[in-house]
């Protein structure tokens, strides 16, 4: 059995904002190494799926930035979705044109914009996940293994009920969570059978496709009227006509939070889904102060601060746990507690017509 991915890759990555902009968002940088974040994602898959099985969806702005990026990707296999209508509608269409090319294969589903450092082990992770999908109707995802009570992640909880599989556990799904408060995350941490979602998954098209028709039949009959349509028109013309009409939800609350026989397989990886700037601590050094520092910087009396410069001196006396951003147009000056709320500026910068800066 053939095993493909799909990298979805159609995030804005606004909590990374002022650097990820709607014309260059986070997926397309260079967050951590010389190569961009969707680079290094392709990289770790190359080890063990040819090329020709690598699929990623994104939107139509960013199309010619993978071409660029990732110029031996077939062209055919970068799929565009006219609107954005979350990943539960990514998914489903990926499956269908995925399992045109390669039927029945084992689908890997990965966003293209995160940090792994221990790549051998998430590559040995993920074979053992298209061993488990291939054993039944099995949907695999991998948790991340906890190691602070995060509250801005989901959670997956585990059962006792366990396999090894290729020297690896491997647990059924108990339920998954949704993002809790503090004394909840607490609690997940001391549990020991709770892991971070880390919206990986893996199942085989087939298995999803039915998952999808059972659980979510609006988009069930909307993949369909696609699928017909495929054998008359162009496949780019299709999806124009009909992906406006899916409904907006996630794989997460469509499928997962619904389905059986959900398998998780804990994991330790170096993980981060570089979700906002505070996440630069946990992948950068820390100087003797508790600093993460980036380009030209005078520093003095400063604690706990994430500086960014993009070539002008940023000179920083007696301060502490901020985030100071320059580009070329913005400079961001930002409490650390306030990093998940970046979002407010860009709200803000829509309300007053400041788009250029977007």
């Amino acid at each position: 059995m053939t095993t493909t991915c799909l990298i979805m890759a159609g995030g804005k990555g606004e909590r990374f904002w002022p650097r990820s902009r709607v014309n260059l968002p986070k997926q397309f940088l260079n967050i951590s190494g010389n190569k961009s974040m969707i680079q290094q994602t392709i990289e770790r898959l190359l080890t063990f799926i040819p090329i020709e099985q690598i699929f990623i969806i994104t939107n139509e702005l960013y199309a010619e930035l993978i071409k660029a990026q990732i110029p031996n990707l077939p062209v055919d296999n970068i799929l565009i979705e006219p609107v954005g209508r979350n990943t539960a509608p990514c998914v489903g269409l990926a499956s269908i044109i995925i399992e045109e090319k390669f039927p029945d294969s084992s689908m890997i589903v990965i966003p293209s914009d995160h940090i792994i450092k221990n790549e051998e082990e998430f590559v040995k992770i993920l074979q053992t996940a298209v061993v488990v999908s291939k054993l039944g109707e099995n949907l695999v995802t991998l948790g991340i293994s906890p190691t602070y009570a995060e509250t801005g992640y989901g959670y997956i909880e585990s059962t006792s009920e366990a396999v090894e599989i290729n020297t690896t556990t491997v647990y059924k799904v108990n339920r998954f969570v949704e993002k809790p408060d503090k004394d909840k995350a607490d609690s997940y941490l001391k549990a020991g059978n709770y892991y971070w979602n880390s919206g990986i998954f893996v199942w085989r098209t087939a298995v999803i496709r039915e998952y999808i028709k059972n659980l979510m039949p609006e988009l069930h009959d909307l993949l369909e009227t696609m699928k017909a349509a495929f054998e008359f028109r162009e496949k780019k013309d299709v999806i124009r006509a009909e992906f406006s009409k899916m409904p907006d939800q996630s794989i997460d609350y469509g499928i997962m939070e619904k389905a059986d026989d959900i398998y998780v397989i804990p994991c330790v990886l170096g993980w981060d889904d570089v979700g906002s700037w505070t996440s630069l601590e946990r992948i950068d050094e820390l100087d003797e102060n508790g600093n993460v520092i980036r380009g030209n910087t005078l520093n003095i009396d400063t604690k706990r601060c994430i500086i960014e410069s993009n070539g002008k001196l940023i000179a920083t006396l007696g301060v502490e746990d901020l985030i100071i951003v320059e580009t070329d147009d913005v400079t961001l000056i930002c409490k650390k507690d306030k990093a998940q709320e970046i979002k407010s500026l860009i709200k803000e910068l829509k309300i007053q017509k400041l788009e250029q800066y977007l």
